[in-house]
C-alpha cells in the first residue's frame, strides 16, 4: 500500500509541473494497472477469483488515499461527479454551485479547489482517461464473454434464461419497494420506485469474469446465467428509464415507456438479422491484409459500432458489446484458408487488451467507494434492509430455471448489482431523487453483493 500511494502521490507531482502533457496520463494509467495486479496477486493467493483482489485494493487505495489528501485519489474518487460539474460549468453554470451541486457543499469547496489549483486540469485529464479505459475494459471484456456464448446455445436456454430474467428483475424491484417504503416512509413514492429499480440490477461483468476465472463459462447453468444477466440488463434499463420518465415528468407516460421496449427489440433483432451481412461485406474489403490485421481491424469496428448503437437507442454498450461476440467468430475469415490453419484467432488477438483495462475498470470501481458515508447508524440500517431484499430477491430468480437445472449457483449467479447498480444509483443522485443517506445506502448494497458473489 505504502508503494500504491508513493505512485499517487508521483501523479500528483507530475500534474504540477511536467512538461509533457500526456506524461501524468501514462504514469496514472500505470500506477492503476499496477494497484490492479497487486490485487489480482493477493487473490490468486488466497485462491480467491482476482475480480474480488482488484475490487478490495481499490476500495483500500481510494480511502487511504483519501484520508491522507492525496489529490490524485480524491479527484478519481468523485470522478463521474467532476464530470458532470464540468459539463454544466460549460453549459453556463457558476462554477462554484455546480460543484456544490455534483458533490456537496464540503465536498464540492474542496475538489474545486483542487481542480482551480496548479495541476487541477492535469488531474481532471488523467482522471478521465482513467475512466474512459476502464469502460473500454467492460467492452472487450463482454465482447470476448459473446465469442464463447453461440447464438445457438443461446437458444438452448432461452426460456430459462427469459424465465430466470424475469423473476431477477421484478422480485428485487417489489421486496425494494417495500423495503423502501417501511425503512423510508417520509420519502416519496418517486424515489420507492427509482430505489427499487436499482435493486433489479445485475453485474454481467462480474458475474462473467468470475465464471471465467472458474472455468465454468461451457457449464448448462452457466449459460443460463449469462443469457439471464444479460435480459436482465435490458429489462432493468428498461425499468430505469421508465421511472426516470415519470419522475422527470410528473407521470406514467405509456408511449414514451413502449417507445423503450421498441427500440431495445428492434437493436437486437437488426443486429443478429443484419450483422452477418455487414461483417461478410467488411471481410471482403479487407481480405487483401494479413490475417491478423484483418481479424483485428474487423473485430475492433464491429464491436465498437453495436457498442455505440446500443447506446444511441438507450442500452447500455456492454448489451452491444456481447450481441458483437455472439454474432463475429473465426468462419468469417474463410478467404485467409481453413480456420484450424489460422496463426492466430479473434480471441488471442483482443485477450491482451482486455487483460490490461478490465482490472482498471473494477480498480476504479472501488477508488470510488466512499467507507466515510458508511458510519451513520440510520444508513447502515437502510443499506442492511435493501442488501437483504437485493439478495433475496436476485436468489430466488435461480428456482425460475426450471426443472432438472440447479437453481442454487443461478442463483448465486443472479447477485451481484457492481457497475449497473453503481451507475443506476448515481443517475438517481443526478436527478435530486436519492440523497447523500440512501446513495450511501445504496452504495453500501453495490458493494455487499458485489464482493458477495466471487468467493461464493
Amino acid at each position: 500500500m505504502l508503494v500504491a500511494l508513493f505512485m499517487a502521490s508521483s501523479v500528483q507531482a507530475a500534474t504540477e509541473g511536467h512538461v509533457d502533457p500526456i506524461a501524468p496520463v501514462i504514469l496514472g494509467v500505470t500506477g492503476i494497472l499496477f494497484f490492479a495486479v497487486l490485487g489480482r496477486f493477493a487473490a490468486r493467493r488466497f485462491k480467491q477469483p482476482s475480480v474480488l483482489g482488484e475490487l478490495l485494493m481499490g476500495i483500500a487505495l481510494g480511502n487511504v488515499g483519501y484520508w491522507l489528501g492525496i489529490e490524485f485519489i480524491e479527484v478519481l474518487r468523485h470522478g463521474p461527479a467532476i464530470f458532470e460539474m464540468i459539463d454544466l460549468a460549460l453549459s453556463g453554470e457558476p462554477l462554484q454551485s455546480t460543484a456544490v451541486h455534483a458533490l456537496g457543499q464540503a465536498d464540492g469547496i474542496r475538489v474545486l479547489g483542487i481542480l482551480q489549483g496548479p495541476g487541477g486540469p492535469a488531474l481532471t485529464q488523467v482522471a478521465h482517461t482513467v475512466d474512459v479505459f476502464s469502460r473500454y475494459g467492460v467492452i472487450f471484456m463482454l465482447f470476448l464473454i459473446g465469442l464463447e456464448t453461440s447464438i445457438e446455445e443461446m437458444r438452448q436456454v432461452g426460456g430459462p434464461s427469459l424465465r430466470v430474467a424475469l423473476v431477477g428483475v421484478i422480485a428485487p424491484f417489489v421486496l425494494g419497494f417495500m423495503a423502501a417504503r417501511l425503512l423510508m416512509p417520509e420519502l416519496s413514492i418517486d424515489v420507492d420506485l427509482f430505489v427499487a429499480a436499482t435493486l433489479g440490477a445485475t453485474s454481467v461483468g462480474i458475474t462473467a469474469r468470475v465464471m471465467t476465472e472458474l472455468q465454468v463459462m461451457h457449464c448448462h447453468e452457466s449459460r443460463i446465467i449469462l443469457g439471464a444477466a444479460v435480459i436482465d440488463d435490458i429489462l432493468g434499463l428498461v425499468m430505469l428509464a421508465i421511472v426516470s420518465g415519470i419522475i422527470v415528468s410528473g407521470q406514467f407516460e405509456l408511449m414514451n415507456s413502449l417507445m423503450v421496449i421498441g427500440l431495445a427489440i428492434l437493436f437486437l433483432w437488426i443486429s443478429f438479422r443484419l450483422g452477418p451481412y455487414f461483417l461478410k461485406f467488411a471481410v471482403n474489403l479487407v481480405r487483401h491484409l494479413d490475417i491478423g490485421e484483418a481479424k483485428m481491424f474487423i473485430s475492433f469496428l464491429f464491436v465498437m459500432v453495436l457498442a455505440w448503437t446500443a447506446n444511441l437507442v438507450g442500452l447500455a454498450t456492454i448489451v452491444g458489446a456481447f450481441a458483437a461476440g455472439m454474432i463475429l467468430h473465426d468462419a468469417y475469415f474463410h478467404h485467409w484458408g481453413e480456420i484450424h490453419e489460422h496463426p492466430v484467432s479473434i480471441r488471442d488477438l483482443i485477450s491482451p487488451l482486455e487483460v490490461i483495462l478490465v482490472p482498471i475498470f473494477f480498480v476504479l470501481m472501488g477508488v470510488q467507494v466512499k467507507l466515510e458515508t458508511m458510519y451513520d447508524p440510520y444508513m447502515l440500517f437502510m443499506a442492511a434492509g435493501l442488501t437483504i431484499a437485493a439478495i433475496v430477491g436476485k436468489f430466488v430468480s435461480g428456482f425460475a430455471a426450471g426443472r432438472g437445472i440447479r437453481a442454487l449457483p443461478i442463483g448465486v449467479g443472479m447477485i451481484p448489482c457492481g457497475e449497473v447498480g453503481l451507475v443506476f444509483a448515481s443517475i438517481g443522485k443526478s436527478l435530486d431523487v436519492i440523497n447523500d443517506e440512501l446513495f450511501s445506502a445504496l452504495v453500501m448494497m453495490v458493494i455487499v453483493t458485489t464482493l458477495l458473489t466471487p468467493p461464493v
